[in-house]
């Protein structure tokens, strides 16, 4: 069918939008999209399509979409052109360089930038020529415990094993809501149905949560526990299971320190730890044997385990746990996936942290980033090492980082902003010059981070699907250009020519041609087998993807450790588990406060896809969810007004009553907020909501990794 301005057909391609990457089967023109379905021969999601998909199409066609740069000035962004736009961008870093040295500009990279494979190749690139420490993204309010754990134990940030969920018989689920988020660190579209499957073939789903989440639901055990004492539960399970397991079965000569273990959590048996996280100690034991003893079983733990103060300790502790019941690297267990294209060098990166430090409270790096709660700090502070221009990428840290609304003062007084995003959002409302990208649709795209998680090793290109209009810059294409104009010149020498042969060179480098090259040189590519191996161009022509089988048994192979050995108790954990035991003090404070956690909603995208009205129906979603005990001690009702308060701040939202929490355990859900001045989104009216971050703490972190400490913060709530 031909109209007026096209031909109508048929895209297959990802969902970019989270870490399920469903496939989708896209009708369209080149500028108007009639139908998103999900694609029921996706090898990996099979059929499966969030609500969030169905959206995409609203993204492109959002009137409040950003389409060509933009200048704050006294009266509002107004539209200027991209040469306009890069020649004042290059001004005024150089100038802030010039002034106050490199390390004067910090770059913070938000959650979508790992979404969009052209950024990924590109965004790092315009960081080194930068030549700041000062780097930041959104890994350090979310998993970078478990890169810390997958660093020091297994050599490398990103060898991070996932649940093989698909043949396991026992799933142990900690501060996870997989039915909602459709796995994190665990790329598995459909989360519903693989858990039920679970079960169907005989195996067990335990959830452990403060909340009866909709995953919970489904379970065949729900655990209640403290908010912020899963390192303890974890501890506990491990003393059980050493004490019922013949590690001599389930541990082979891969795997050292193993003597360590035992000392390590002789003191935390079940009833001692009881008495803190709230779980019965015949439950703890009762869950460490069905564990030990199942035919096969997981331990999986994410964002309520990762943000929290302990986070580090949990991530360990569910490796070693996983490593000494003998499912690690073991089909229905623990394993490495093996992507088309290795985002894993083959060399090790040990060592790398803590080679530079923050200006203000001396938190460390790791593995090149510093913790994004000492940012506004750093921003606000006088002095040599202030940070003074700040540019973003598809990023809102006021909304996703604590204490949002220090970040938002700290933004007012930089010297420069610049942020690479497609909307005025409570961040970049404060930059100097926005650089709108393609959307979505508009771009292709191959997941290059998340295949690494997949549960099963598929790979599929995604080509894009609308025309962009003309004019229009891609992500990588800004990125090339930044970089040129923070390279052609050193500082006060003028400019600097290069020759022709690296301007031809990079002219040529595009994701694709990069992308083409991974593919290649990865394990199922045209390097290894040139007649059948994998070429982008074959793997164009396979529009529904290529499925590359179950995870299979990687080690030692995937370990980057100098000696090639699992590290089942680093110095680093051991010490810390030691002082946070000796530092144990009442269990539950007696103030009449509330411990914190943050939820997520199956239509909700993080801070964003807010403004889309098909995503944004039905009641308010932003409200404060309590125990019907506790509202009965407060006198409060289904709607009422309350605030809510912490060292940080104040915030005011409904309360909604609900048994699924415990007693003395507060929810609100995070990325809203979207009521500050400048944001003038259309769906912000009706759904603005308030930040949960707003009464987060910056100063409340883990201290062996630095991530933002969420989960479990003490609040106090008051009837308006």
């Amino acid at each position: 069918m031909t109209l007026k301005n096209g031909t109508r057909r048929t895209t297959f391609r990802s969902c970019n939008l989270c870490e399920a990457i469903c496939g989708l089967t896209i009708d369209h023109d080149d500028t108007t999209v009639f139908s998103i379905r999900g694609d029921p021969d996706d090898p990996l999601s099979q059929g499966y399509l969030c609500p969030k998909a169905v959206a995409l199409q609203d993204l492109y066609a959002d009137p409040d979409r950003l389409r060509t740069p933009v200048l704050r000035t006294d009266s509002g962004f107004v539209p200027i052109s991209w040469d306009d736009a890069f020649d004042r961008i290059e001004r005024e870093l150089w100038k802030v360089r010039d002034t106050h040295g490199n390390d004067a500009v910090a770059v913070y990279l938000g959650n979508p930038t790992v979404h969009n494979y052209g950024a990924m190749l590109f965004a790092p690139k315009l960081i080194k020529a930068l030549r700041t420490k000062n780097r930041f993204s959104a890994t350090s309010v979310d998993q970078l415990p478990h890169h810390f754990a997958a660093h020091h134990m297994f050599g490398h940030g990103l060898c991070i094993p996932v649940p093989d969920i698909d043949r396991t018989h026992f799933m142990l689920i900690l501060g996870a809501n997989p039915v909602v988020s459709n796995g994190s660190l665990m790329t598995a579209p459909g989360v519903k149905r693989r858990l039920q499957a679970i079960q169907q073939r005989g195996g067990q789903v335990v959830v452990v949560d403060p909340k009866r989440t909709q995953t919970a639901a489904l379970a065949d055990e729900h655990i209640a526990i403290r908010p912020g004492t899963d390192a303890l539960f974890l501890a506990s399970l491990l003393h059980v299971v050493l004490e019922v397991v013949d590690l001599s079965q389930t541990l082979g000569p891969l795997f050292k320190n193993v003597s360590m273990l035992k000392s390590c959590v002789s003191a935390l048996t079940p009833e001692f730890t009881a008495t803190h996280t709230g779980v019965p100690a015949e439950t703890t034991r009762q869950t460490a044997v069905a564990l030990a003893e199942a035919t096969s079983a997981v331990v999986y733990g994410r964002m309520g385990v990762s943000t929290q103060a302990n986070g580090g300790l949990c991530h360990w502790l569910i490796n070693v746990l996983n490593s000494v019941t003998g499912n690690l690297d073991r089909p229905g267990g623990h394993m490495f996936p093996a992507p088309a294209v290795s985002v894993v060098s083959q060399r090790g990166t040990l060592g790398k942290s803590g080679r530079w430090h923050s200006a203000v409270r001396q938190l460390p790096e790791f593995e090149g980033e510093l913790p994004v709660s000492a940012l506004a700090e750093d921003m606000l502070t006088t002095g040599p090492k202030q940070i003074r221009a700040f540019i973003t990428n598809a990023g809102n840290p006021v909304l996703s980082t604590p204490n949002g609304r220090q970040l938002d003062r700290a933004l007012e007084g930089l010297d420069f902003f610049v942020a690479i995003d497609i909307y005025v959002n409570e961040t970049t409302r404060h930059a100097n010059i926005i650089l709108p990208p393609t959307a979505g649709l508009e771009t292709d795209h191959y997941d290059l981070v998340f295949n690494t998680f997949a549960v099963r090793n598929v790979a599929k290109y995604s080509p894009a699907a609308l025309k962009p209009a003309a004019g229009a810059r891609h992500d990588y294409q800004i990125f090339k250009e930044l970089t040129r104009r923070m390279t052609r010149r050193a500082s006060g020498i003028g400019p600097r020519l290069k020759g022709s042969v690296r301007r031809a060179a990079e002219a040529w480098t595009t994701p694709q041609r990069l992308l083409n090259i991974g593919l290649m040189q990865g394990p199922y590519g045209a390097s290894k087998k040139p007649k059948s191996g994998l070429t982008l161009r074959r793997l164009k022509r396979a529009v529904h993807g290529v499925d590359l089988g179950p995870l299979t048994p990687r080690l030692p192979g995937a370990l980057r450790t100098r000696d090639h050995k699992v590290d089942l108790a680093p110095d680093i954990f051991v010490q810390h588990l030691a002082a946070v035991v000796s530092a144990l003090t009442e269990p539950v404070p007696s103030d009449g406060t509330f411990a914190l956690i943050g939820r997520r909603d199956l239509r909700d995208n993080n801070s964003w896809m807010h403004n889309t009205t098909r995503l944004m129906r039905g009641k308010t979603r932003c409200t404060l969810q309590m125990n019907p005990v506790d509202a009965e001690r407060l006198a409060l009702e289904n709607g009422d007004d309350v605030s809510v308060r912490s060292r940080v701040g104040t915030i005011e939202l409904p309360v909604e009553v609900s048994d699924a929490l415990m007693p003395g355990v507060v929810s609100i859900p995070h990325g809203y907020g979207h009521n500050r001045r400048g944001v003038t989104l259309k769906v912000a009216s009706q759904h603005a909501g308030v930040s949960i971050n707003d009464v987060q703490d910056e100063q409340i972190v883990d201290p062996l990794t630095g991530n933002a400490a969420f989960s479990g913060q003490r609040v106090t709530v008051s009837r308006l």
